[in-house]
Protein backbone atom coordinates (compact mmCIF):
# COMPACT_ATOMS: atom_id res chain seq x y z
CA UNK A 1 0.00 0.00 0.00
CA UNK A 2 1.23 3.50 -0.80
CA UNK A 3 2.07 5.76 2.09
CA UNK A 4 0.22 8.98 2.74
CA UNK A 5 2.63 11.94 2.86
CA UNK A 6 1.86 14.78 5.26
CA UNK A 7 3.82 17.85 6.31
CA UNK A 8 3.21 19.05 9.86
CA UNK A 9 4.38 22.58 10.56
CA UNK A 10 4.29 23.63 14.19
CA UNK A 11 4.09 27.40 14.47
CA UNK A 12 5.02 29.63 17.35
CA UNK A 13 1.67 30.48 18.87
CA UNK A 14 0.37 29.16 22.14
CA UNK A 15 -1.37 25.81 21.83
CA UNK A 16 1.49 23.30 21.72
CA UNK A 17 -0.90 20.73 23.16
CA UNK A 18 -2.71 20.68 19.81
CA UNK A 19 0.52 19.70 18.03
CA UNK A 20 1.36 17.20 20.77
CA UNK A 21 -2.03 15.46 20.57
CA UNK A 22 -1.94 15.54 16.76
CA UNK A 23 1.49 13.90 16.68
CA UNK A 24 0.38 11.37 19.31
CA UNK A 25 -2.48 10.28 17.07
CA UNK A 26 -0.53 10.43 13.80
CA UNK A 27 2.15 8.06 15.12
CA UNK A 28 -0.46 5.30 15.21
CA UNK A 29 -1.61 5.71 11.60
CA UNK A 30 -0.14 3.03 9.34
CA UNK A 31 1.56 3.89 6.05
CA UNK A 32 2.04 7.50 7.02
CA UNK A 33 5.12 9.46 6.04
CA UNK A 34 5.20 12.57 8.22
CA UNK A 35 7.72 15.36 7.86
CA UNK A 36 7.77 17.83 10.75
CA UNK A 37 9.15 21.37 10.76
CA UNK A 38 8.99 23.72 13.74
CA UNK A 39 9.65 27.40 14.21
CA UNK A 40 11.99 28.53 16.97
CA UNK A 41 9.03 29.91 18.91
CA UNK A 42 7.24 26.57 18.54
CA UNK A 43 9.99 24.88 20.53
CA UNK A 44 10.01 27.69 23.11
CA UNK A 45 6.23 27.51 23.58
CA UNK A 46 6.29 23.70 23.70
CA UNK A 47 8.76 23.84 26.57
CA UNK A 48 6.74 26.52 28.41
CA UNK A 49 3.41 24.75 27.95
CA UNK A 50 4.27 21.02 27.92
CA UNK A 51 7.85 20.52 29.07
CA UNK A 52 11.15 19.62 27.44
CA UNK A 53 10.83 18.98 23.71
CA UNK A 54 12.62 15.81 22.56
CA UNK A 55 12.23 14.96 18.90
CA UNK A 56 13.90 11.57 19.51
CA UNK A 57 10.70 10.23 21.10
CA UNK A 58 8.74 10.76 17.91
CA UNK A 59 8.87 8.33 14.93
CA UNK A 60 8.89 11.18 12.41
CA UNK A 61 11.54 12.94 10.36
CA UNK A 62 12.19 16.49 11.56
CA UNK A 63 13.50 19.22 9.28
CA UNK A 64 15.15 22.50 10.11
CA UNK A 65 13.06 25.48 9.05
CA UNK A 66 15.99 26.67 6.90
CA UNK A 67 16.30 23.32 5.04
CA UNK A 68 15.09 24.08 1.54
CA UNK A 69 16.34 20.63 0.46
CA UNK A 70 13.51 18.97 2.40
CA UNK A 71 11.39 16.90 0.01
CA UNK A 72 8.22 18.91 0.62
CA UNK A 73 9.97 22.10 -0.55
CA UNK A 74 9.10 20.85 -4.05
CA UNK A 75 5.81 19.75 -5.54
CA UNK A 76 7.47 16.78 -7.22
CA UNK A 77 7.74 15.02 -3.82
CA UNK A 78 3.93 14.68 -3.86
CA UNK A 79 3.15 15.54 -0.27
CA UNK A 80 -0.63 15.74 -0.51
CA UNK A 81 -1.47 17.45 2.78
CA UNK A 82 0.09 20.08 4.99
CA UNK A 83 -1.16 20.89 8.47
CA UNK A 84 -0.01 24.05 10.24
CA UNK A 85 -0.85 23.51 13.92
CA UNK A 86 -0.85 25.72 15.85
CA UNK A 87 -0.49 28.67 13.51
CA UNK A 88 0.50 32.13 14.70
CA UNK A 89 -0.94 35.18 13.00
CA UNK A 90 2.52 36.18 11.75
CA UNK A 91 2.98 32.80 10.06
CA UNK A 92 -0.56 32.93 8.70
CA UNK A 93 0.12 36.38 7.25
CA UNK A 94 3.35 35.28 5.56
CA UNK A 95 1.59 32.26 4.01
CA UNK A 96 -1.32 34.44 2.86
CA UNK A 97 1.05 36.84 1.13
CA UNK A 98 3.19 34.12 -0.49
CA UNK A 99 6.31 35.06 1.46
CA UNK A 100 8.44 31.90 1.27
CA UNK A 101 11.17 32.93 3.68
CA UNK A 102 11.56 29.57 5.46
CA UNK A 103 10.67 25.91 4.96
CA UNK A 104 7.23 26.29 6.54
CA UNK A 105 6.11 29.10 4.24
CA UNK A 106 7.80 27.49 1.21
CA UNK A 107 6.00 24.19 1.87
CA UNK A 108 2.67 26.02 2.23
CA UNK A 109 3.33 27.82 -1.06
CA UNK A 110 4.09 24.47 -2.73
CA UNK A 111 0.93 22.86 -1.37
CA UNK A 112 -1.20 25.77 -2.60
CA UNK A 113 0.43 25.99 -6.04
CA UNK A 114 -0.03 22.24 -6.54
CA UNK A 115 -3.72 22.55 -5.50
CA UNK A 116 -3.24 20.18 -2.59
CA UNK A 117 -4.69 20.32 0.94
CA UNK A 118 -3.41 23.01 3.33
CA UNK A 119 -5.06 22.90 6.76
CA UNK A 120 -4.28 25.95 8.88
CA UNK A 121 -5.10 25.84 12.60
CA UNK A 122 -4.92 29.39 13.93
CA UNK A 123 -4.68 29.75 17.70
CA UNK A 124 -5.44 33.35 18.46
CA UNK A 125 -8.27 35.35 19.95
CA UNK A 126 -9.72 37.78 19.18
CA UNK A 127 -9.03 38.23 15.47
CA UNK A 128 -8.39 41.65 14.01
CA UNK A 129 -9.32 42.66 10.46
CA UNK A 130 -5.81 41.90 9.16
CA UNK A 131 -6.07 38.33 10.57
CA UNK A 132 -9.48 37.86 8.95
CA UNK A 133 -8.30 39.20 5.58
CA UNK A 134 -5.28 36.89 5.67
CA UNK A 135 -7.57 33.93 6.46
CA UNK A 136 -9.80 34.99 3.56
CA UNK A 137 -6.79 35.18 1.22
CA UNK A 138 -5.66 31.68 2.23
CA UNK A 139 -9.19 30.32 1.86
CA UNK A 140 -9.50 31.87 -1.60
CA UNK A 141 -6.17 30.24 -2.50
CA UNK A 142 -7.55 26.83 -1.48
CA UNK A 143 -6.54 26.44 2.16
CA UNK A 144 -8.86 25.21 4.89
CA UNK A 145 -8.97 27.38 8.00
CA UNK A 146 -9.73 25.19 11.03
CA UNK A 147 -9.44 27.38 14.13
CA UNK A 148 -8.41 25.74 17.39
CA UNK A 149 -11.98 26.16 18.64
CA UNK A 150 -13.06 23.10 20.62
CA UNK A 151 -16.57 21.66 20.66
CA UNK A 152 -18.35 20.36 23.72
CA UNK A 153 -21.27 18.24 22.45
CA UNK A 154 -19.24 15.06 23.08
CA UNK A 155 -19.10 15.99 26.80
CA UNK A 156 -15.30 16.04 27.12
CA UNK A 157 -14.02 15.61 30.68
CA UNK A 158 -10.30 16.38 30.41
CA UNK A 159 -8.16 19.01 28.73
CA UNK A 160 -6.93 16.31 26.32
CA UNK A 161 -10.51 15.38 25.40
CA UNK A 162 -11.33 19.04 24.74
CA UNK A 163 -8.18 19.41 22.60
CA UNK A 164 -9.02 16.20 20.75
CA UNK A 165 -12.30 17.72 19.53
CA UNK A 166 -10.11 19.99 17.38
CA UNK A 167 -7.40 17.42 16.62
CA UNK A 168 -9.92 14.82 15.44
CA UNK A 169 -11.48 17.43 13.15
CA UNK A 170 -8.02 18.17 11.70
CA UNK A 171 -7.47 14.45 11.09
CA UNK A 172 -10.87 14.20 9.39
CA UNK A 173 -9.98 17.15 7.15
CA UNK A 174 -6.65 15.45 6.33
CA UNK A 175 -8.54 12.36 5.14
CA UNK A 176 -7.48 10.09 7.99
CA UNK A 177 -9.84 7.27 8.96
CA UNK A 178 -10.15 7.71 12.71
CA UNK A 179 -12.48 6.62 15.47
CA UNK A 180 -14.00 9.68 17.12
CA UNK A 181 -17.26 11.07 18.39
CA UNK A 182 -19.71 11.56 15.53
CA UNK A 183 -22.77 13.78 15.79
CA UNK A 184 -25.93 11.71 15.94
CA UNK A 185 -24.23 8.40 16.70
Amino acid sequence: MNSHKIVLAIGGSSGSIYAYRLMSKLKDIPNLELGVVMSENAVINWEIEIGKFDKAIWPFKFYDKRDFNAPFASGSAKYLTMIVCPCSMGLLGRMAQGISDDLITRAADVILKERRRLIVVPRETPYNLIHLKNMTALTEAGAIICPATPSFYSSPNTVEEVVDTVVDRILDLAGMDIKTYRWGE
